[in-house]
């Protein structure tokens, strides 16, 4: 039941089955489903895209009326060869698509995908926001794969703001192979403890730092994340990995998403990113009548 990827850090494996967010305790044993929102105007996939008031509202409606939980709301896209986008410009995004996003959400809970920790400060304190997914690993990896400032005593500095906001976190790992991934995230989990930081998700980091060998081997060794004892969130939605090996480009890939996604939940995952809420809701709800005969 107990495993240590790192001396004198260890997990339970049995921590990963509740999430408090939002004032509720979530039971993750029945999948979540956390539905994408960017609010940018070059996001790979470009029907994910929503920029204006109405396209916001009726994204957050059908997020929830198909059965998510969550909503990720997100600014800067990170695809490979994307443009920078300054803090204040992510800022404003943000601005703009939360306050709109909070009149629609109902029950939804909301997450703000960011990497700069003034970004996450803003998005809870301001407007609510009940999760931080950071795609950068706590700092390191940012902009064009270029490091990001540590905090002080190395500490990175989302940490930090993590434990001021005391919402749920998003670990995202951008290392190649799992047992890099294992013993990272043991590492950044102690630092994340150590300051108060309760609630934390992890999430492999499909296609981030990663080969397409890479990609398809940490899927297929995914069970073995249970033993850091921590939800796991997985994006695989129409990403590269998907029509790399299948042809086409993301706007084909929603049927190679669905089957990874089934993998994913048959190894493990607790909480699907997707684009495409009702499918993924349907392969989650297939996927609990299956693992309860």
């Amino acid at each position: 039941m107990y495993l240590s990827w790192q001396k004198n850090v260890i997990f339970a494996a049995d921590m990963n089955k509740t999430l408090m967010m939002r004032g509720r305790l979530y039971d993750l044993s029945r999948p979540l489903v956390m539905g994408i929102m960017n609010v940018t105007p070059d996001s790979f996939y470009a029907g994910s895209r929503q920029q204006t008031e109405a396209a916001i509202a009726a994204r957050t409606e059908a997020i929830i009326a198909e059965g998510g939980t969550l909503i990720d709301v997100g600014a800067f896209s990170t695809r490979p060869g994307a443009t920078e986008v300054s803090e204040a410009e992510e800022m404003s995004r943000l601005r703009f698509a939360l306050e709109i996003v909070q009149k629609h959400r109902g029950d939804g809970v909301v997450s703000v995908d960011t990497f700069r920790p003034d970004v996450a400060r803003m998005a809870v304190e301001e407007y609510g926001a009940d999760m931080i997914n950071d795609v950068s690993e706590g700092g390191v990896t940012g902009v064009a794969n270029q490091p990001l400032a540590a905090g002080d005593d190395d500490c990175p500095a989302m940490f930090r703001m993590a434990a001021r906001l005391q919402v749920p976190y998003v670990l995202m790992s951008v290392r190649g192979t799992l047992e890099e991934l294992m013993i990272s995230t043991a590492s950044k989990v102690q630092q994340l403890r150590s300051l108060g930081v309760k609630d934390i998700i992890l999430d492999p980091g499909f296609g981030f730092g990663k080969t397409l060998e890479q990609n398809y081997r940490l899927l297929f060794e995914m069970d073995k994340l249970q033993e850091l004892g921590l939800p796991i969130l997985v994006g695989l939605s129409r990403k590269s990995m998907i029509y790399q090996r299948l042809g086409g480009t993301p706007e084909t890939s929603l049927n190679g998403t669905t089957v990874l996604n089934t993998v994913a939940l048959m190894k493990g995952a607790n909480i699907l990113r997707v684009h495409d809420v009702r499918e993924a809701v349907e392969a989650g709800k297939l996927f609990q009548v299956t693992s309860e005969k």
